[in-house]
């Protein structure tokens, strides 16, 4: 009989629940995105990380959903790495990061 895969708790913005909706309310970020978007409060301009804090790229399925709902949006690309999301807050954002 296998055994069950049951996701391991994690703070990591990357983990796949931390944007799959788990910790979220129906139409608020999961608490992976509302981290991610109050980690642009303090950066010139709005940016948005690529790297979350233990130096892992951020999912870019959070970058999306935030990018869906109007949190984010996109801020310019890289032509050295043209696969990342560069990323800034909305106003709508900096409403959510700060509540």
């Amino acid at each position: 009989m296998p055994r069950s895969k049951t996701p391991s708790p994690s703070n990591d913005d990357t983990a796949p629940e931390a944007s799959s909706g788990i910790g979220a309310t129906r139409n608020g970020p999961t608490r992976a995105q509302q981290a991610w978007l109050k980690r642009g409060l303090g950066q010139p301009g709005g940016k948005l990380p690529l790297f979350d804090r233990n130096g892992q790229s951020v999912s870019p399925r959070l970058v999306r959903a935030c990018l869906e709902k109007g949190w984010a949006e996109p801020w310019f690309s890289n032509p050295l790495k043209p696969d990342w999301l560069v990323c800034k807050l909305t106003e709508t954002g900096r409403g959510i990061a700060a509540g």
